[in-house]
Order: C-alpha cells, then structure tokens, then sequence
C-alpha cells in the first residue's frame, strides 16, 4: 500500500469505534488530506475546531502532523457512558490532544501558534454570526497561516431539484421535530459569495475556492452517473464548498466603517465595532 492517505484512512478505520466511517473514505477524509499536504510541510501544527469524534485528525496525525481537536461535545450521543469511553479511547490511541469547550470562555490556546486551523461542517451549525469566533480563531493562528473550512453548499443539484418539488431544502423536518435538546443542525448553509464576503470582512486572502463531493453516498447509486456528469458542467452544483483562506502578515481584527455600518445594518446599527 503505497499511497499514504490510503494508509493513514485505513489504519484509522480499522480501530474507529463508530459506524459511518467507511461512507467518507471517497470523499472527506481524502479530500482534507490532500488539502492540507499540499498546503503544509509535515509537522505542521494544525486546530480542528469542531473536531467531533476526531477522524480527521487522526488520519492526519497519522501523516505526521500536530493536531488539536477543540469541541464542546454537546451532541447528545456524547452523553452515553459507552460511546464517551469508546471514544476517549480511540483519543488515547492515537495520542490526539483534544480540549473541551467551555461555552463563553476564550480559547486556550497562545496567540500565533498554529500553522493551520479548520472547520469542517462547523459554520452552517452556528445560531450567531461567525465573526467573534473566527476572531478569536484567527488569534491563534501565525500570520500566513491557513483557514481551511468546508461547508454544505446551500445550492446544490439536490436542494434545487427539492424545491422545485415543493419539498425542504433544509435538514428533515422529523429530525427537527425529534432532536432531543437545543437544535445542533444545520442553520445557515452557504453559497460562493457567503464564502467570498467570509474572507473579504476577516481580511483573509482567499488560496483555493471550490465545490466538492462530500456526500456522495446519499447520491442512489442507480443516478450516481448522471450526478457526476451534471456536477462536471455545472461544479457549483456539488454539495459541499472547500476553502482555503490565508492570515496576512500584518493582520487586525475587522471593523465597518460608519457608512458600511449604515448601508449593512440599517439606520440605526447594532452593537458592532466601527473603525
């Protein structure tokens, strides 16, 4: 087995205590492998937030990178004794270093430090906007550092079609209505120009901007081929956004002018910071 990421997502699946892993090996875990090898030299420290059940960062682990997984956990599966053991055991074996967030608290992580952060299927979860967050993430990473995120794309061949016969372009309506607790699914998926204005306001330099496969086994295999011809014509119809953003060397916290502040919030504004 010559090709490393087919190593690394092996030995990864072969001790992953949950079913579903075998359903991203085409897609995810290949896809941000390649990504960040292409962007970062081993070794290269890298923050997962959001890391979840912490997949990826052992694959990359496994490729010999620094990783730090940072979640707050909060989805209800985590609650079952069984699974939080399975998967602090499975943390343990890969020698990951993960930290618990603690809603309302900053960071703990020094400023400049990391070399990478990403947010895999994290910003479409969020019920306020991804500024203060992404503020404080790019705290920790070092100037010409990388911001990789991946997002659900709001328009893809599928929602599309959905609409068009009067059916949801959100998540099911029976998983809303069962969801134990506070909603934690999708909130605000994205389109190109979310993800454009995303760097465009965080002043970050925009390296790669492009669709993905990130859910193609949702896709029946009977129409998959008509799927993946479409999505080759037309590729903004692919499900998932990639984006790699980077930190310039002489980087500060964003603000609006007082004019942007009027124009984007109305006449009164809000309680934003205005430069």
């Amino acid at each position: 087995m010559s090709d490393p990421i087919i190593k690394a997502i092996s030995a990864v699946g072969e001790c992953f205590p949950f079913k579903g892993f075998s359903k991203y090996v085409d897609g995810v875990y290949r896809t941000i492998a390649e990504t960040v090898m292409y962007y970062l030299p081993k070794d290269g420290r890298i923050l997962d937030f959001g890391c979840g059940t912490c997949d990826k960062i052992a694959i990359l682990s496994s490729l010999g990178y620094q990783c730090t997984g940072c979640d707050d956990f909060g989805d209800p599966w985590y609650r079952a004794e069984s699974n939080r053991v399975r998967f602090w055991n499975f943390v343990k074996r890969f020698g990951l270093d993960v930290k618990v967030l603690i809603q309302g608290c900053r960071l703990q992580f020094d400023d400049n430090f990391f070399d990478m952060v990403m947010l895999h299927d994290v910003l479409e979860d969020l019920h306020a906007s991804p500024r203060s967050l992404m503020i404080e993430l790019l705290r920790t990473l070092r100037p010409g550092g990388y911001v990789f995120v991946t997002v659900p794309n709001a328009a893809n061949i599928r929602k599309r079609l959905d609409l068009l016969r009067g059916r949801t372009n959100m998540q099911s309506f029976e998983l809303f209505f069962w969801a134990p607790g506070p909603w934690r699914g999708h909130v605000r998926e994205y389109v190109r120009i979310d993800c454009e204005l995303l760097c465009r306001y965080l002043d970050l330099r925009i390296r790669e901007l492009r669709t993905c496969h990130h859910m193609l086994s949702r896709v029946p295999a009977q129409i998959r081929p008509l799927y993946m011809l479409a999505t080759r014509l037309f590729p903004d119809w692919r499900d998932s956004w990639l984006m790699v953003a980077q930190k310039p060397t002489e980087w500060k916290a964003p603000s609006l002018t007082e004019e942007e502040a009027q124009r984007i919030l109305g006449p009164f504004g809000w309680d934003v910071e205005v430069g």
